[in-house]
Protein backbone atom coordinates (compact mmCIF):
# COMPACT_ATOMS: atom_id res chain seq x y z
CA UNK A 1 0.00 0.00 0.00
CA UNK A 2 0.74 3.74 -0.59
CA UNK A 3 2.38 5.64 2.58
CA UNK A 4 2.72 9.02 3.01
CA UNK A 5 6.72 8.75 3.40
CA UNK A 6 6.33 7.11 -0.73
CA UNK A 7 5.99 10.82 -1.46
CA UNK A 8 9.92 11.70 -0.86
CA UNK A 9 9.93 9.92 -4.34
CA UNK A 10 9.00 12.65 -6.09
CA UNK A 11 12.65 15.09 -5.68
CA UNK A 12 14.30 11.39 -6.18
CA UNK A 13 12.50 11.23 -9.67
CA UNK A 14 13.29 15.14 -10.48
CA UNK A 15 17.00 14.51 -9.36
CA UNK A 16 17.26 11.38 -11.81
CA UNK A 17 15.66 13.83 -14.40
CA UNK A 18 17.92 16.86 -13.78
CA UNK A 19 21.06 14.60 -14.17
CA UNK A 20 19.62 13.17 -17.52
CA UNK A 21 19.11 16.19 -18.91
CA UNK A 22 22.83 17.41 -17.76
CA UNK A 23 23.88 13.90 -19.41
CA UNK A 24 22.70 15.94 -22.61
CA UNK A 25 18.77 14.78 -23.27
CA UNK A 26 16.78 17.79 -24.37
CA UNK A 27 14.50 19.09 -22.12
CA UNK A 28 10.98 18.61 -24.02
CA UNK A 29 11.68 15.00 -22.99
CA UNK A 30 11.71 15.28 -19.33
CA UNK A 31 7.89 15.36 -18.74
CA UNK A 32 8.25 11.37 -20.82
CA UNK A 33 11.30 10.56 -18.36
CA UNK A 34 10.05 11.48 -15.20
CA UNK A 35 6.84 9.39 -15.60
CA UNK A 36 8.88 6.25 -17.11
CA UNK A 37 10.76 6.72 -14.03
CA UNK A 38 7.69 7.21 -11.96
CA UNK A 39 6.23 3.50 -13.42
CA UNK A 40 9.36 2.20 -12.30
CA UNK A 41 9.19 3.24 -8.96
CA UNK A 42 5.85 2.56 -8.77
CA UNK A 43 5.76 -0.75 -9.96
CA UNK A 44 8.84 -2.33 -8.40
CA UNK A 45 9.26 0.04 -5.21
CA UNK A 46 5.88 0.54 -4.27
CA UNK A 47 5.77 -3.19 -3.85
CA UNK A 48 2.04 -3.34 -4.85
CA UNK A 49 0.44 -5.40 -7.32
CA UNK A 50 1.09 -4.15 -10.53
CA UNK A 51 -2.62 -2.21 -11.54
CA UNK A 52 -1.93 -0.29 -8.61
CA UNK A 53 1.72 0.04 -8.96
CA UNK A 54 0.44 1.74 -12.22
CA UNK A 55 -1.89 4.03 -11.10
CA UNK A 56 0.80 5.01 -8.06
CA UNK A 57 4.03 5.51 -10.94
CA UNK A 58 1.49 7.58 -12.35
CA UNK A 59 0.81 9.88 -9.90
CA UNK A 60 4.50 9.89 -8.37
CA UNK A 61 5.57 10.83 -12.41
CA UNK A 62 3.31 13.28 -13.16
CA UNK A 63 3.45 14.83 -9.92
CA UNK A 64 7.35 15.03 -10.46
CA UNK A 65 7.10 16.45 -14.09
CA UNK A 66 4.39 19.07 -12.70
CA UNK A 67 6.65 20.18 -10.00
CA UNK A 68 9.46 20.85 -12.29
CA UNK A 69 6.92 22.76 -14.84
CA UNK A 70 5.93 24.88 -12.05
CA UNK A 71 9.37 25.65 -10.43
CA UNK A 72 10.85 26.07 -14.04
CA UNK A 73 8.10 28.75 -14.92
CA UNK A 74 8.06 30.21 -11.43
CA UNK A 75 11.87 31.07 -12.19
CA UNK A 76 11.05 32.57 -15.65
CA UNK A 77 8.55 34.84 -13.93
CA UNK A 78 10.83 35.94 -11.62
CA UNK A 79 13.75 36.69 -14.48
CA UNK A 80 11.07 38.66 -16.67
CA UNK A 81 10.18 40.77 -13.29
CA UNK A 82 13.57 41.98 -12.43
CA UNK A 83 14.04 42.93 -15.85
Amino acid sequence: MFELYNIAIIPLVLGVVELFKRGGMPVKYSPFVAVILGLLFGIFYIGTDIKEGIIIGLMLGLSASGLYSSSKNAMEQRKKDSS
